[in-house]
């Protein structure tokens, strides 16, 4: 029986194929689809509310609970880039923040050959990280099946941890280790499944909020402004004056 693909996974066949298309009508496509993700976003508003209210409690009750970001690829580097700007904007203690990542931190800038396959490699890193109860364990895969994250997400739940599985396929069997369940629907790509599109940016946004709003139930943010940012250059030190000025 042949098994059935996710919709990231088919040929988009609204328009021509985007390489039959001149670069002024590829933009207008790409920014159209790139649209469309935030709509999907918004369109699983009630599991985020839920994934918000979820983490900060369980933030606030174990002092020492780490946000955990775990993915693969593409999903990897967008949980990067959403967790390590915690401590610059909001002054999220960095022992209270880590990363799992398929292939190890060098595959944050270079492709590592079946790491996402590595399930071994997945229960090892639960050990090495010391993953708890105290920790919330933040899963991303686009497909919703990659192997390492989803084998992470089990080992995750099994310990106690809180989970919150981020899929892009609504059948993804990451959904299955998740306390909290986020779909972010983002279907065909443009070009055939090339997830760093509009499913990364799905999922950028979806981080985005999640991460920004636990800061703000947190009190890390004061009038709309980053009342407990980091001034690490000359522009961030004349902001942060300005800032406490304001506040």
């Amino acid at each position: 029986m042949t098994q059935k693909l996710p919709r990231s996974e088919l040929l988009y066949t609204k328009s021509k194929p985007i390489d039959h298309l001149n670069i002024s009508d590829s933009i207008l496509l790409m920014a159209n689809e790139q649209k469309k993700a935030a709509i999907d976003v918004l369109n699983a508003s009630q599991s985020i509310e839920q994934a918000i209210n979820e983490i900060y409690e369980h933030l606030i009750i174990n002092l020492k609970g780490r946000l955990v970001y775990v993915g693969a690829g593409t999903s990897a580097r967008i949980g990067v880039q959403d967790g390590v700007e915690l401590f610059p904007t909001f002054s999220w203690p960095k022992d209270r923040l880590d990363f799992i990542i398929a292939g190890g931190n060098k595959a944050i800038t270079n492709s590592v050959e079946n790491a996402e396959d590595d399930i071994l490699a997945a229960k090892e890193s639960i050990k090495k990280k010391s993953i708890n109860e105290q920790d919330v364990v933040i899963g991303l895969a686009a497909s919703g099946n990659t192997a390492f994250t989803c084998e992470v997400m089990k080992e995750a739940e099994k310990i106690g941890a809180l989970t919150i599985a981020i899929s892009n396929n609504p059948k993804g069997k990451i959904l299955s280790f998740g306390k909290v369940q986020i779909i972010l629907n983002t279907k065909e790509e443009v070009i055939l499944g090339s997830t760093r599109l509009k499913a990364g940016t799905a999922q950028k946004i979806c981080l985005n909020v999640i991460s920004s709003l636990i800061m703000v139930k947190m009190g890390r943010v004061q009038n709309g402004k980053m009342s407990h940012m980091v001034p690490t250059n000359r522009k961030l030190k004349a902001r942060k004056l300005r800032i406490e000025k304001e506040i």
